[in-house]
Formats: structure tokens, C-alpha cells, sequence
């Protein structure tokens, strides 16, 4: 299982992660309200602001402070290093 850092130490399943989007659209906005309603909000944030929110295939919604494409970059080096291990 790869791990990927979210931002303050916080790590997340690399392989759940199924979208990585910016938090200021009102459908994204509603996204992270049902969440809150079903807790299945993770606010790994620590009181600052949310920069990206990522959606898993279990249904989580994890608030980030990081940009979007931090994170996306954190996760795609993360599938080029086990791409290479794979080579190996």
C-alpha cells in the first residue's frame, strides 16, 4: 500500500484516491456538506484553509491544505517510483 502525504503528516492510501479537486465550485462545496451529514468528512486541515478536497472509492471526503496540483504531483512521483520498483 503507497502512502501519500496530504499535508502536516497526514497520509492517505495513494490507491483509493480517485479524484483530487479545488474546493471553491458550489457543486464541491455541496459535495463536502453531505459528507459532513454521513461523517465521512476527514478535515486533515488543522483549522487552515482547505486548498484541495479528494474524493476515495470509499466514499471519503478529505479536506486538504494543500494545492490540487501538490497533491497530484505527490501521487503521480508515487506511481513513477513504483513503476520503477515494478522494472526492477
Amino acid at each position: 500500500m503507497k502512502l501519500i502525504n496530504i499535508g502536516f503528516g497526514n497520509m492517505v492510501s495513494a490507491n483509493r484516491i480517485i479524484a483530487i479537486v479545488s474546493p471553491e465550485s458550489a457543486p464541491i462545496k455541496r459535495v463536502i456538506q453531505k459528507a459532513k451529514e454521513k461523517d465521512m468528512l476527514i478535515d486533515a486541515t488543522y483549522g487552515r484553509r482547505s486548498r484541495a478536497v479528494l474524493i476515495s472509492d470509499s466514499e471519503h471526503v478529505i479536506l486538504s491544505p494543500l494545492q490540487p496540483e501538490t497533491v497530484a504531483n505527490r501521487l503521480s512521483s508515487e506511481y513513477e517510483d513504483s513503476e520503477d520498483e515494478d522494472d526492477e
